[in-house]
């Protein structure tokens, strides 16, 4: 038995309460490939709060903590902006959240870049901070040398290829990548580059589907699609966006939901109650003792 944080759906709290460790670990996700082939697809969805993270850890085989946070949580550009605290604090968040699904956490831009050894003092702090199991880079080739350093030094990484949204201001946008032989090919050598350094999985976003199939099938870690193929070795959205709680999406986004209409249409409701004068209702006053 061993202690971890739960939400107290009763009370929107989280108390340490008793419960059996059942969560999935780094090399069980590895080894849903073998011999380059994969059983069932691997599910991951974003999550940056504990409550969400407690009503989709049971269908999710691991929750990425995404630096996509910073659009979907503070209304900024880009994910450039996001920082080292800000991604702690949201994935022990979701670590409290959580007890059953692998978290990942992203490392933000301009954390790791710079060398190996700047990389393991920030993932070491991301993990130490939130609990989480494993972090994330963006970077093929160029960045094989830092995962592997962080390997040898009992850090999981998760590694990501094809549209790095962190390089956004040297791709120019977020066009799809892989239109061209000289970066079809590129993007298959970063994914080996990165197998070979130890990467426990690998994000494949934005790509045109033969190239994400050609790096599934070249690679022994399994492949995580995000715009990329049904033929990755697992998928992963922007739980935001698959939940309908924004308009515009990128084309490779399905909509699951309409969360963003439910919100607006309950807050209209409770707007025109309160003006009303029927909420509250006796049902939510104190009234005195008779």
């Amino acid at each position: 038995m061993s202690t971890t944080f739960q939400l107290d759906t009763s009370t929107s709290r989280a108390n340490p309460t008793p419960a059996p460790m059942k969560r999935l670990t780094v090399p069980k996700i590895r080894q849903r490939k073998t011999d380059g082939e994969s059983g069932e697809p691997l599910v991951m969805l974003t999550a940056y709060t504990a409550r969400q993270a407690q009503l989709l850890d049971a269908h999710c085989d691991l929750l990425l903590v995404g630096d996509s946070l910073g659009q979907v949580i503070y209304g900024l550009p880009s994910t450039i902006p996001v920082t080292l605290e800000m991604m702690a604090n949201h994935a022990a968040a979701v670590v409290r959240g959580s007890f059953h699904s692998v978290v990942v956490v992203d490392m933000p831009f301009g954390s790791y870049e710079q060398s190996p050894q700047q990389a393991f003092e920030s993932a070491t702090f991301l993990l130490k901070q939130s609990g989480a199991a494993a972090v994330k880079l963006e970077g093929g080739e160029a960045m094989a040398e830092t995962v592997a350093f962080l390997n040898r030094r009992g850090i999981p990484v998760m590694g990501h290829v094809g549209l790095t949204p962190q390089a956004v201001n040297v791709l120019g946008g977020y066009a799809a990548r892989g239109r061209s032989d000289t970066e079809a090919d590129k993007i298959v050598s970063d994914a080996k580059a990165l197998d070979e350094a130890g990467a426990f999985a690998i994000v494949v976003e934005g790509v045109i589907e033969p190239i994400a199939i050609a790096v599934t099938r070249t690679v022994s870690a399994p492949t995580i699609g995000i715009g990329a193929s049904a033929q990755c070795d697992g998928q992963v959205l922007v739980t935001d966006d698959m939940l309908g709680m924004f308009e515009r999406v990128p084309r490779f986004v399905k909509k699951y939901g309409n969360i963003a209409e439910t919100i607006e249409q309950t807050a209209r409701t409770y707007a025109e109650e309160v003006r009303a004068r029927s909420f509250p209702g006796e049902e939510q006053t104190y009234q005195p003792k008779s």
